[in-house]
């Protein structure tokens, strides 16, 4: 029963840290793709955009929702990540804003 247990708390410790390697991949991805929203110029348009990235060799998918925000100098975006065998289990979420360019 003993040796049961010990294989069993392997594989699960395996299953975490392959569980934790996605998560954090995802959030890398979803980390760049905020930090180029907040490059673009102009800003991003207001609505919902979906793509694929890689990182670290794993595929992903990606959706994007702009918004606006109380203060029209700013636009939310929000960024879901996924696998793209399994689009609705999301394995990251950020939520950031980017700044509208000013006008001269």
């Amino acid at each position: 029963m003993a040796l049961a247990a010990g294989f069993r708390s392997v594989a699960q410790s395996a299953d975490s840290a392959t569980a934790l390697k996605a998560r954090t991949l995802a959030l890398w991805v979803a980390q760049n793709r905020l930090a180029a929203a907040q490059l673009e110029q102009p800003a991003p348009a207001v609505g919902e955009r979906s793509g694929t990235d890689a990182q670290a060799g794993a595929a992903f998918s990606w959706r994007e929702t702009v918004s606006g925000t109380p203060n029209p100098a700013f636009r939310k975006i929000e960024i879901n990540v996924a696998d793209p065998s399994t689009p609705d289990y999301v394995l990251a979420h950020l939520v950031g804003y980017v700044a509208q360019s000013s006008r001269r």
